[in-house]
């Protein structure tokens, strides 16, 4: 009775207020991680889901994962994926940052405008891009040919070797508003003293800007492309309304195939240890995340 009295002083009175979200946590969070790693582990198709027999059968779903080619291309989709949309959306995001920090006209309408594309739900923007980027009727072929630029349309969304650019394009339109915000408020801690001292002493905006911008933004720039790598590793709505996977398997990311292999292939286990392994890669970048979080909030 004393430990029951002892453990609801004021001192603990914070875990009783955390222990709600530990337990949606636990239960929403905790367990579909934890069936999920299980499943991936057992052989389990439709024809055993529901009755017979689960066999464990170790890491021989991963092991069949690194010999199948279409995963292998999942895999270097994801990749080429990520690496292009954060370095586009980091250095549009960075320009139109350091533009908004003039004073001219406009500058708070537009930048408000600006945010329009990360607050569209991502399977409309995608649905929008689908059409933009038909083949028939989309407004970038008739662009084009209006230019002179191209004179067949360009099959962008069913050619293997034009529509992984397509879906890039589309995701690096939502994230620059995201990397725009982030990057104008870290700018916005740095002292203005520090440009006028440099201009006094004679350095150019050049200089200026790796002398005393970079240096300076080096935390906000480290987790700005951490949680940028983070939220474009795990894209799936937006590939899949747009492509579904396709051509021929030309635009699969680890999310993507990872519904397929459960969903329209129906192998579980398959498709539950390609999960696990966008889990496991995302949960070290997560762990970069935090030491650059930590190391921050030190300096």
């Amino acid at each position: 009775m004393k430990q029951i009295k002892s453990f609801f002083r004021y001192d603990n009175i914070g875990l009783l207020y955390a222990l709600p979200a530990f337990l949606y946590m636990l239960f929403f969070v905790g367990y579909p991680i934890v069936s999920n790693l299980i499943l991936s582990l057992q052989n389990v198709t439709v024809r055993n889901l529901v009755r017979g027999s689960r066999d464990f059968i170790g890491f021989d779903n991963y092991i069949k994962l690194m010999h199948d080619p279409v995963f292998l291309r999942a895999m270097f989709n994801t990749l080429l994926f990520t690496v292009s949309c954060l370095v586009v959306q980091f250095v549009i995001g960075f320009a139109l940052a350091l533009l908004f920090q003039k004073d001219f006209s406009f500058a708070r309408p537009v930048r408000g405008l600006l945010m329009i594309p990360w607050m569209i739900p991502m399977t409309v923007t995608a649905l929008i891009f689908k059409f933009m980027f038909s083949t028939d009727v989309g407004i970038i072929n008739y662009f084009l040919k209006s230019a002179g630029l191209i004179t067949e349309n360009i099959q962008w969304l069913t050619s293997p070797s034009t529509a992984m650019a397509a879906v890039i394009t589309a995701n690096i339109w939502i994230g620059i508003p995201f990397n725009t915000i982030l990057i104008s408020t870290g700018l916005t801690t740095i002292p203005l003293e520090l440009y006028e001292s440099a201009a006094i002493d004679g350095a150019n905006g050049r200089q200026k800007f790796f002398k005393i911008t970079i240096p300076l933004m080096r935390t906000t720039i480290e987790s700005l492309l951490v949680l940028g790598f983070i939220y474009t590793f795990k894209v799936y709505d937006m590939v899949y309304v747009m492509t579904g996977g396709g051509p021929v398997n030309s635009t699969h990311l680890l999310s993507t195939y990872s519904y397929k292999l459960s969903f329209e292939m129906f192998q579980y286990s398959l498709g539950s240890s390609a999960a696990n392994v966008l889990l496991v890669i995302l949960l070290l970048v997560g762990v970069v995340y935090l030491k650059i979080t930590m190391k921050g909030e030190m300096e």
